[in-house]
């Protein structure tokens, strides 16, 4: 039962990165659109995440949940080295939920209101997943020190540091190229098709250049990134994979199969997490000195384990028809009204 709960873990962090690092990347698109093209680009993103944006916050409770009750030691750890980019990364989701309802169904549309909730929108799209990319690369750093005796120690410099710092813009520029190219799917007009693609094109040259910004700070850090990925042969074959979706995603995009490269788009990702992931798995948490927090065994009891994996595979009986039904009404109903 150990392994289908890790498997859901792997599961809903896989999907919270695809979906809602797509939405994520929808503001982060918005923040850099020039005013003549805000309104039209607004449009477009309401229609592609409007009211299901707030389901895809499900798989980082998922998530959140599975570390709580099944690996304790590991939610404890991160809860306290990294409390500070967690909380500054769950105030950034409170505030463009928040922003994103209101300026969405706020009865009285007026300017000042409308500037104000679009600009906490668009940072807060920003800044969400650059903490989320630095809470992730801080937990691969080794840079967590348990034996800190100082507050700089021990919630600073676990994060503050330029690896889970370079980590946290490439995710920025990954959310950012994952709702381009979504966006060109939800576009009509061959006017946003054409600059839904542009986007996508500048922010897979920045998500390029930030990776290549990953390997400097890791080598800085001496955080064994390049070994991780290129001298494993699992981890490899993820990469060559990831370039080949690549080069298949923009020849689908130039021929117009959006549905395709959408399906390009998503495996690339993934893959580019199964490269990072699968080296060092099943440890979780990388202690600084070489310690490390493993989910084979930092985990809670069998009995604790073997409730929550059922639960997990009883609700997903319910949840993923339920969730699967949500998106299909929702763009059902959008082509209705198109």
């Amino acid at each position: 039962m150990l392994t289908v709960v890790i498997l859901f873990l792997c599961f809903a962090i896989l999907l919270y990165f695809l979906l809602g690092g797509a939405d994520f990347g929808a503001g982060i698109i918005e923040l850099f659109t020039s005013d003549r093209n805000k309104n039209r680009t607004r449009r477009t993103s309401y229609q592609a995440i409007g009211p299901i944006w707030e389901a895809n916050h499900m798989w980082l409770i998922i998530a959140v949940v599975i570390l709580f009750v099944g690996f304790p030691n590991i939610y404890t750890q991160l809860s306290i080295s990294l409390h500070i980019p967690i909380l500054i990364m769950l105030m950034g989701i409170i505030a463009r939920g928040t922003a994103f309802s209101f300026r969405n169904y706020d009865a009285i549309k007026g300017e000042r209101t409308q500037n104000l909730y679009n600009h906490i929108f668009v940072y807060s799209s920003f800044i969400t997943p650059l903490f989320l990319g630095i809470v992730a690369g801080s937990a691969i750093s080794g840079q967590i020190n348990v034996q800190a005796t100082t507050f700089m120690d021990a919630y600073v410099y676990d994060w503050f540091n330029l690896f889970s710092i370079a980590v946290g813009l490439f995710t920025v520029a990954l959310c950012g190229f994952l709702a381009a190219i979504y966006l060109i799917g939800e576009s009509i007009a061959e006017k946003d098709v054409k600059r839904f693609i542009l986007k996508a094109k500048v922010l897979n040259i920045l998500a390029f250049v930030c990776g290549g910004l990953v390997f400097l700070a890791a080598e800085i850090e001496n955080v064994h990134l390049a070994r991780w990925i290129f001298g494993n042969p699992i981890s490899l074959t993820a990469v060559i994979l990831a370039s080949i979706s690549l080069v298949l995603l923009w020849i689908t995009v130039n021929k117009g199969k959006r549905f395709i490269a959408r399906l390009f788009a998503a495996f690339q990702v993934s893959m580019i997490l199964l490269s990072v992931g699968y080296r060092h798995y099943p440890n979780f948490v990388l202690i600084k000195g070489g310690a490390n927090l493993s989910l084979l065994t930092d985990h809670a009891t069998d009995k604790t384990i073997t409730t929550l994996g059922t639960a997990l595979l009883l609700g997903s009986l319910l949840i993923l028809p339920s969730l699967f039904y949500l998106y299909y009404s929702f763009k059902d109903r959008n082509r209705e009204e198109d």
